[in-house]
């Protein structure tokens, strides 16, 4: 891997992720799961946990890269919009750095839903 290189990962945020999130977190919030609440706070449905995105991005550095040998460092995220229950979403990556000295690799990225980022940020790997 090298700096300047592409990647592209679609992701779907299903109602069997949103509920074994909600089940194995026991994160019960309002505006992730009441309908009213949300409304009420001006969003069009229940808002999904940021940590979903997280997830993806775990799935990312873990599963879809090149090689196994990897363990993410550290991670910034910015939600820029509202995530929806179904909502497509595609993931952005490009290696923004590498740094040999210390086995580093640095990501920036970005999720798109519907040619809209929804949340960013930089993802930084180690080479173990």
């Amino acid at each position: 891997m090298q700096e300047g290189d592409k990647f592209e990962i679609s992701y779907q945020v299903t109602p069997e992720i949103y509920q074994a999130y909600i089940h194995f977190f026991n994160d019960r919030n309002p505006l992730h799961t009441d309908e009213k609440f949300a409304a009420e706070k001006g969003f069009s449905s229940v808002v999904m946990h940021g940590g979903i995105m997280t997830g993806f991005l775990s799935n990312f550095i873990g599963e879809q890269l090149p090689v196994k040998n990897v363990i993410i460092q550290s991670y910034k995220i910015a939600f820029v919009k509202p995530v929806y229950l179904n909502a497509q979403l595609v993931l952005q990556a490009e290696i923004t750095g590498v740094y040999e000295s210390v086995n580093c690799i640095v990501f920036k990225y970005a999720f798109q839903q519907e040619q809209k980022t929804v949340c960013k940020g930089e993802i930084s790997i180690g080479i173990i």
